[in-house]
């Protein structure tokens, strides 16, 4: 069977994605998704998502890691999926759809760029002078002062199959602040199992992280990934984060198509 399929990034972080409504690509083809994510052998790419239809929203997100497996929210891949929905007239302007942690709202800003709502953060662990929180995605955020000098690979993965995580892991966020708002990022991902140019989850991780350790006090904050930036804004309440909202760009690359 023959599939077409669109490839976008949100910051350099880069998908695959596919309009499946009619529900015909298998929900077990680990090993295919894994060989087409290879950046050697295939199409390459940091996740794959298959778009499909929602009784509850506009659309309903599907999302694996490069590794093949299903995995929990992408925040760089929820805007990509969302501007591949607006190219298929599924949605316009604003949409909501359904992932694996419930629903989310998204609209586009007067410059383009898509902006998903995320869900609140209610619990913040410490560990140490680092931070344990889930944004849709378990993320470790830890704070440095060169962050170029971070062995990320290395680094990360210690943290990622060390305690308390252990195999079922968590992504680790590296974060340097270089203004009042704005912070500098590298992130190692679970099931990329390395370094990726930007991780959408992880950017709001490193923004209400910061904040709970008092590295500032503004509730608007920039991020900037290797593969370009994003903006991370909250409210914050008694310790609980709400009215979370990741933006960013979302840039179709190409299309093609591939058999199974």
């Amino acid at each position: 069977m023959n599939f077409h399929f669109d490839k976008y990034h949100g910051a350099g972080n880069d998908f695959i994605i596919i309009d499946d409504r009619d529900i015909l690509f298998p929900d077990n083809e680990h090993q295919f998704i894994k060989n087409l994510c290879d950046r050697h052998f295939g199409v390459g790419a940091d996740g794959f998502i298959l778009l499909r239809k929602s009784e509850v929203a506009d659309f309903k997100m599907i999302y694996y890691n490069s590794d093949g497996h299903p995995s929990s929210l992408c925040g760089n891949g929820s805007r990509c999926v969302f501007s591949f929905a607006q190219k298929q007239g599924i949605v316009g302007e604003t949409g909501s759809f359904e992932t694996s942690d419930g629903l989310h709202n998204a609209t586009t800003d007067s410059n383009g760029l898509i902006c998903i709502q995320m869900g609140d953060v209610t619990e913040i662990e410490e560990r140490g002078d680092d931070v344990f929180l889930d944004t849709g995605s378990p993320h470790h955020v830890s704070c440095v002062d060169a962050l170029e000098k971070i062995d990320v690979q290395h680094q990360g993965a210690n943290i990622r199959y060390g305690a308390p995580y252990n195999t079922v892991g968590s992504n680790v966020n590296f974060v340097q602040k270089t203004a009042p708002s704005s912070f500098k990022i590298r992130t190692y991902e679970r099931g990329v199992e390395g370094e990726t140019l930007a991780c959408g989850t992880g950017a709001v991780a490193a923004a209400i992280g910061v904040y709970h350790l008092g590295l500032t006090t503004l509730n608007q904050i920039n991020i900037h990934a290797r593969g370009g930036a994003l903006e991370v804004s909250f409210e914050a309440i008694s310790g609980h984060y709400k009215n979370i909202w990741l933006k960013g760009p979302a840039t179709f690359v190409f299309s093609g198509n591939f058999s199974l």
